[in-house]
């Protein structure tokens, strides 16, 4: 039995982005399944989102609370029924070694999501996706990163020697 990781489906190749469009990695999509048991995820879709969709981005609201909020249209606000498949998300992520997600997303972001305000004025350009953020809180002892921490050989070794050590 190998270790499980969760990745991001877009990484994998699945056309689940906003934009009806994939951001296939090679090594997790060809390399990875070799010494991983691959468990594809995709919140938005997961949640109840189509393909395509509105574009959203992550806004800090006048309540100082994080939405995920159309980029268009601020009135549609997803954070709920995001965080709502976050929670559904429990018994899959007990038996996760360790979770690949896609950088810069409003729900996989690991520390590299932008934050607006009202305003839609740039606030940090590290913060983390809403299914990103309740994972890091709920399950900490998880292996953590985003594709960009496996471009390269000394990162993909990193990441492979902690899931396997994990496990």
């Amino acid at each position: 039995m190998k270790p499980r990781v969760g990745v991001s489906a877009c990484l994998l190749g699945q056309a689940v982005r906003y934009d009806g469009a994939s951001r296939p990695q090679a090594w997790i999509r060809d390399q990875l399944p070799r010494y991983a048991e691959i468990r594809p995820f995709c919140p938005e879709i997961g949640a109840g989102l189509a393909v395509p969709r509105p574009a959203v981005q992550l806004v800090r609201g006048d309540d100082a609370r994080i939405h995920a909020r159309c980029v268009e249209d601020p009135r549609l606000d997803v954070t709920d029924v995001l965080h709502q498949w976050a929670a559904m998300q429990a018994g899959e992520l007990q038996v996760l070694d360790g979770i690949i997600f896609k950088s810069r997303s409003p729900s996989c972001g690991l520390g590299t999501t932008p934050l607006f305000n009202e305003k839609a004025a740039l606030l940090k350009t590290n913060f983390d996706g809403i299914f990103a953020a309740w994972v890091k809180t709920n399950y900490p002892e998880l292996v953590l990163c985003d594709e960009v921490c496996v471009e390269d050989k000394q990162g993909q070794e990193l990441f492979l020697a902690r899931i396997l050590k994990e496990w």
